[in-house]
C-alpha cells in the first residue's frame, strides 16, 4: 500500500530560487468531481499529469492532512492527452522547481494561468514526525487547509480567493 506523507506551506520571499536545481512544467486535470469528494459521495480523487514530456494518472484518498493513500502510475503521453480532454472542471498548471534542503527534496509549486501568484512548496517525509530544517524562505503551514490542494485550487483558482483566503 502506498502512503503519502507530505506536508505544504507557504513561500517567504524569492531566496529558495538561487538554489532550484531542476524544473518541470506540469498541467494536470481531474476527471472525477471535486463536490462529490467534499460531501464524501466519492473517497479519492483520480487526477492526469502531463509533466513535461512524461504522463501519469494518480489517485489520492480524500482526507485532508499529512498522511493519506497514493497510488501513481505512469500512462502514455497520448492517452494523458485524451484524458484531459474529459477531464472535469478547471485545469491546473504549474512549474514545479525542485530544491534540496539538507537530507530533503522540496517541490515548489510555482502556479500559473488562473492560480497566477500562487507558491507553494511540499515535502514529502517518511514518518510523520521526522526531522526536516526549515529553510529561510518556508512560510506559514497550509497542509491542512483544503482550498491549497490542487483538485481544489481547479474547482476555485487563487485568482478568485478574498484577500483574507489569499493572506493565510
Amino acid at each position: 500500500m502506498a502512503i503519502e506523507i507530505e506536508r505544504k506551506f507557504r513561500i517567504i520571499g524569492d531566496t529558495w530560487r538561487e538554489r532550484v536545481h531542476d524544473r518541470q512544467r506540469i498541467a494536470q486535470a481531474y476527471l472525477n468531481d471535486s463536490e462529490a469528494l467534499s460531501a464524501g459521495r466519492e473517497h479519492c480523487s483520480v487526477r492526469i499529469r502531463i509533466a513535461d514530456e512524461s504522463a501519469t494518472i494518480n489517485i489520492k484518498s480524500r482526507e485532508a492532512g499529512i498522511r493519506r493513500l497514493e497510488f501513481e502510475y505512469p500512462v502514455p503521453l497520448a492517452d494523458a492527452e485524451s484524458l484531459m480532454a474529459l477531464a472535469c472542471e478547471g485545469r491546473i498548471e504549474k512549474v514545479r522547481h525542485l530544491v534540496r534542503v539538507g537530507k530533503h527534496l522540496w517541490e515548489i509549486d510555482e502556479f500559473t494561468g488562473e492560480n497566477a501568484g500562487l507558491l507553494v512548496a511540499e515535502i514529502e517525509l517518511q514518518h510523520e514526525n521526522e526531522f526536516f530544517e526549515r529553510p529561510d524562505w518556508l512560510g506559514v503551514e497550509v497542509t491542512h487547509i483544503l482550498r491549497y490542494y490542487n483538485m481544489a485550487l481547479a474547482t476555485k483558482s487563487f485568482l478568485h480567493w478574498t484577500t483574507e483566503e489569499k493572506s493565510c
